[in-house]
């Protein structure tokens, strides 16, 4: 257990070092301001040399109108850790202790070794209020289809991630044997059990292996701000989320985006692997309806889905005026879908695209990252959604694989995107028994959805891609003429 120094001085404070950097790291969401930061709540890691602290900080941040939960993993050091100058939070005084270098944690490989102890459930959370006490609001679930016991030899982290830090973990088992792990540490934390979770880890329970082996994850408790409440304990209220997912590493593989990019460019045929894909995306839709269950869409929920269609087309419109153009079109893909036969509710990817799957040599597709659109709530991202939302999606993905390669070349790659959607759609149908493209209304919505989403996007991240999803709002809107609210959907992603 780790020694608490009651009464000890830090300078500067733990709060004041996270404050100064926070606002600099690729998941802080408030970009552009200055974060005012306090603590919620702690607890501790041990580190069995007894060299290190090892602390995770929950901290809210009130700089914007509602107050955002972060975890902020943090080690402690007596002598600077090398290589790791570019983690390095800062450094402080201890009264006890002397001078100390505080680093981000997922860079420290005593961290990194001893999170997946606890996931494993090989060691307790620790009180950071009090030496030789656990921290019981703290719960480690190891995977309950995991049998491996493994440990860290090494560890790094995952570069180019935005709201979460993964860190890979090089590990062995009890025979010797390499066992790759990733551990994804959530950075904004919300109340409520993260999809990622709890889809993963129910999809590999019923048996399923389009997704890699859960490990283990680790939840626990925090006092939530409220909105209106200051810096004190009023109005403050539990929150309970999670902290940490650990899951399978499959090293040496290439996702999708990857794969399919270098097949467009090369003028290579993707119709086999959009097919399995299209396979691979039934089977997981098929076992989530089994193990989540599914319920019937109510005409209240129609209306609500495509209520914030209307919203976000309006707002797209606001920003691009050529869209104003299509606004016949668009009410009359909303109106189709708004009468059509509307399948169940369940729970379903969320955030579907071609960087979300991974193509390993023997097992085929593998699916990855179930948390959902991350700008959504995580309230929402919980709640079961339409299916054909996640073929929209990965139909978009298609496209923009082929519109990428357009941007580099000048040339047109519209018969690879058309090839590799209908045979994604060909091998979903034949798996799921049901075509998506017997809902065209539908699926012409929830891809005119996604259309909308990326217009927004690229006009403010990166104006000269804005013409790929205008292209498909174009193709959209004219083929909608062609399509009755029942039988085949627009040309644009299912020619």
């Amino acid at each position: 257990m780790a020694e608490i120094h009651k009464g000890a001085t830090i300078t500067p404070t733990k709060v004041e070092l996270v404050a100064s950097w926070m606002g600099s790291q690729r998941w802080y969401a408030a970009k552009g301001t200055s974060p005012v930061v306090r603590r919620l709540a702690s607890w501790r890691l041990g580190d069995p040399a007894g060299e290190v602290g090892v602390e995770v900080l929950v901290v809210s941040d009130s700089s914007g109108p509602v107050p955002v939960v972060y975890q902020v993993p943090l080690t402690y050091r007596g002598a600077p850790l090398e290589g790791a100058e570019h983690a390095l939070v800062g450094t402080m005084e201890h009264s006890v202790l002397g001078p100390r270098w505080v680093y981000d944690a997922p860079h420290d490989p005593v961290y990194a070794a001893q999170l997946l102890e606890l996931v494993q459930g090989r060691v307790r959370a620790e009180s950071s209020a009090a030496s030789d006490a656990t921290d019981d609001t703290v719960v480690a679930t190891p995977g309950a289809a995991w049998s491996r016991e493994v440990r860290v030899v090494g560890s790094r982290v995952l570069s180019g991630e935005q709201s979460n830090t993964s860190v890979i973990l090089d590990c062995e088992d009890t025979s010797g044997a390499p066992v790759p792990v990733i551990v994804k540490v959530f950075r904004m934390l919300s109340t409520g059990a993260n999809p990622d979770v709890v889809l993963q880890s129910a999809l590999r329970e019923a048996g399923c292996i389009r997704v890699p082996a859960v490990v283990g994850s680790v939840a626990g408790q925090w006092p939530e701000p409220d909105a209106s409440s200051e810096p004190s304990a009023e109005g403050e209220h539990t929150a309970y989320g999670h902290f940490a997912f650990a899951q399978e590493f499959l090293p040496g593989v290439e996702d999708a985006w990857r794969v399919a990019s270098a097949a467009v460019r090369a003028g290579e045929d993707f119709s086999g692997p959009a097919r399995a894909l299209g396979e691979a995306t039934a089977e997981v839709h098929a076992t989530l309806a089994e193990a989540l269950g599914a319920t019937p869409t109510s005409p209240e929920v129609v209306r609500e889905i495509l209520d914030g269609m209307r919203a976000r087309y309006a707002a797209a419109a606001a920003e691009v005026g050529a869209l104003h153009d299509h606004e016949d079109a668009v009410s009359a893909i909303l109106d189709a879908a708004e009468n059509a036969d509307w399948p169940a509710l369940q729970r379903i990817h969320g955030d579907y695209h071609l960087g979300q799957v991974l193509h390993t040599p023997d097992g085929g597709w593998v699916l990855l990252d179930f948390e959902g659109e991350p700008l959504r709530p995580l309230s929402e991202r919980n709640q079961p959604d339409q299916w054909i939302r996640d073929i929209a999606g990965m139909l978009r993905s298609f496209d923009y694989a082929g519109g990428a390669v357009e941007h580099s070349t000048g040339g047109s790659a519209r018969d690879w995107v058309a090839n590799s959607q209908r045979a994604f759609l060909d091998g979903y149908a034949a798996t799921a028994g049901e075509d998506p493209r017997s809902r065209g209304a539908l699926l012409a919505a929830f891809e005119l959805d996604k259309a909308m989403y990326e217009v927004v996007y690229e006009v403010r991240n990166r104006p000269s891609w804005v013409d790929i999803p205008l292209a498909a709002v174009e193709r959209l809107a004219s083929g909608f003429e062609h399509l009755s609210t029942t039988a085949t959907a627009p040309q644009e992603d299912t020619p």
